[in-house]
């Protein structure tokens, strides 16, 4: 309570109701005037309450991974007021000396922890809000797992509060000291990233990184295909024939949205699987089916990648679902394939390129250049 501002004490008193969690309402002593939430969560009591004097007490900035968005999406401005105090990250950097902005800031208490696997690079700072105690051993599993295992964590139990506590420990000790003592929840871990393999931070990520039975994006035409793509934050792609869902995964890495339409099984397994590996569930759909059966009812797409199976029907269905300013890379392999994407660059213009790359490799005793097929990439916008 002594945290809280002279306003924000003044509206709990006057209060006719208080919602919050159990341990919120106990911290303020809060008696027949509280409302915990209700399990699992919806913010529907607070709003059916709408006109009295209600108060929710959340963490300390609401705002960043907490309630506020969700109560100021369904009110007008004027029924609300937040009496804002320092976030759970703030207080963490503040007892740690860090700088705050140099910091990752993650909610991870309802989100999957993969989604630290593109920010952990040696030396980077990372502060993440975790369900609950059980949920440190995870993170710090996945961190030896990956690893990172010789990580510096620091695990901080109920940050502000009275019964604050803070513990250093490294990623591959984690288990068993929480085994012989336990952490209690709200409890925010702390780290800094140390050991392990980085993932690059521009398209073209190497291959093995991925799930795939050979049907993938090769690392450097997926770089000139999202360089082409052009992916920008919060729009949506459309993957088509996305076979391991590489070119999926790094639009999704850069901000976006993508549905992957693949029709074979074991593909559509791989995908998912390179979903979760990188933490993208909540962003990337996949769909079980053939283009463009499959693209029915599907939300519309800001870009359209087509990398097999391309064909004039495909096409022609695709103009019909592609908003205006759409942009469609379609790549090619086949001399038929290829023969089509002259065609139509001839009728409708666009970008023609043909990417002819050579490794070396072994030759008897010496080494000479081993070329991949050609590949011909057309590019278009409605």
């Amino acid at each position: 309570m002594s945290g809280l501002s002279a306003a924000a004490q003044l509206a709990l008193d006057q209060a006719e109701l208080v919602f919050g969690g159990p341990r919120h309402l106990q911290l303020a002593a809060i008696d027949a005037r509280g409302r915990p939430w209700p399990q699992p969560f919806d913010v529907a009591p607070v709003l059916a309450a709408r006109g009295r004097r209600v108060v929710v007490l959340a963490s300390g900035d609401p705002f960043w991974h907490g309630v506020g968005g969700s109560l100021a999406a369904h009110l007008q401005p004027d029924e609300w007021r937040c009496h804002a105090q320092p976030s759970t990250f703030s207080l963490v950097a503040a007892r740690l000396g860090w700088r705050l902005e140099a910091c990752d800031c993650l909610g991870l208490h309802a989100s999957p922890i993969a989604q630290l696997l593109p920010r952990l690079a040696p030396g980077r700072q990372l502060i993440t809000l975790l369900r609950d105690g059980d949920a440190v051993r995870q993170l710090a599993d996945w961190l030896r797992e990956e690893g990172w295992g010789q990580s510096p964590l620091w695990v901080m139990e109920a940050v502000g509060g009275p019964r604050e506590r803070c513990r250093m420990l490294r990623a591959d000790e984690v288990a068993a000291a929480l085994q012989a003592d336990p952490a209690q929840a709200p409890v925010t871990v702390a780290l800094i990233a140390q050991g392990g393999p980085a993932l690059p931070a521009v398209p073209g990520r190497p291959d093995d990184w991925y799930a795939h039975d050979g049907q993938i994006t090769k690392a450097p035409a997926r770089a000139l295909t999202l360089a082409t793509l052009a992916p920008r934050p919060g729009e949506r792609l459309w993957d088509i024939g996305g076979g391991s869902g590489s070119v999926a995964v790094e639009w999704c890495l850069a901000g976006g949205q993508a549905i992957s339409i693949e029709q074979h099984a074991a593909r559509v397994a791989n995908i998912h699987r390179n979903a979760e590996r990188f933490g993208l569930q909540a962003r990337m759909q996949v769909v079980h089916g053939l283009a463009p059966e499959a693209l029915q009812d599907l939300p519309a797409p800001q870009a359209i990648f087509v990398g097999g199976g391309f064909d004039s029907a495909l096409f022609a269905a695709l103009r019909a679902h592609m908003p205006a300013g759409c942009r469609l890379v379609v790549n090619a392999v086949t001399l038929e394939t290829q023969a089509l994407l002259v065609q139509l660059h001839g009728e409708l213009g666009g970008q023609l390129l043909q990417l002819e790359l050579s490794s070396a490799a072994a030759l008897g005793r010496m080494r000479s250049w081993k070329a991949a097929r050609p590949l011909v990439q057309w590019s278009w916008q409605a």
